[in-house]
């Protein structure tokens, strides 16, 4: 069986606002060297567009650097429900959803599996393995709420993209780092993006 260490990450980009944090992330795991499953909906792609001016997976590769991308990260069409990432037996190390749009929590919520996306996250928590998500809406109805404790009572990680202020931010940069490090944190993935509470005080 694959080491835990080995395993890929699943990475999936949907449609809710929030690309700087989905970038930086996979800028993080493709620094460390961690193998990445990537999956980016249209409406993520539309997102990446928007709000990055990255107009495709192939300019996020590039944005992200193309040699590091090349050495571990695999992308999937969000389309294709027959790929790896969508069979509990194609082993990986969990998934993050960043951002997670709302009709993504919701579908999944519900056991849609409409697309890649959805039945990869629908596998991840019928495995049993870490599924992490990463919302950005604000303010969120009942039905969000709602969606929400089904999922966490099945056991992913709610995420919401909230940044912390008591590390001092400077720079949107380091709103985004203090987010990504926190799921970085979820994943098991060394981090040093934000200064851990107490640090200061211990040295």
């Amino acid at each position: 069986m694959t080491p835990a260490a080995d395993r890929p990450i699943i990475v999936a980009v949907t449609g809710a606002s929030g690309a700087p944090y989905a970038v930086r992330l996979i800028e993080a795991l493709v620094e460390r060297q961690q193998r990445v499953s990537l999956i980016v909906s249209d409406h993520g792609v539309r997102l990446l567009k928007t709000e990055m001016d990255i107009e495709s997976v192939a300019a996020l590769r590039e944005r992200v650097g193309a040699a590091g991308w090349d050495t571990v990260v695999r992308v999937y069409d969000d389309r294709d429900r027959g790929a790896a990432p969508a069979s509990g037996s194609a082993l990986s190390a969990g998934m993050v959803i960043c951002p997670c749009s709302m009709g993504t929590m919701s579908a999944i919520a519900v056991g849609a599996s409409r697309s890649l996306v959805e039945r990869a996250a629908d596998v991840t928590l019928k495995e049993r393995r870490r599924l992490i998500l990463v919302p950005r809406e604000s303010p969120y109805s009942a039905i969000h709420l709602e969606n929400m404790m089904t999922l966490t009572r099945a056991g992913a990680v709610i995420l919401p993209a909230s940044p912390g202020f008591y590390h001092r931010p400077r720079t949107i940069g380091d709103l985004v780092d203090f987010i990504v490090g926190r799921v970085l944190d979820q994943l098991g993935v060394e981090q040093a993006l934000v200064p851990r509470w107490g640090s200061e005080s211990s040295e």
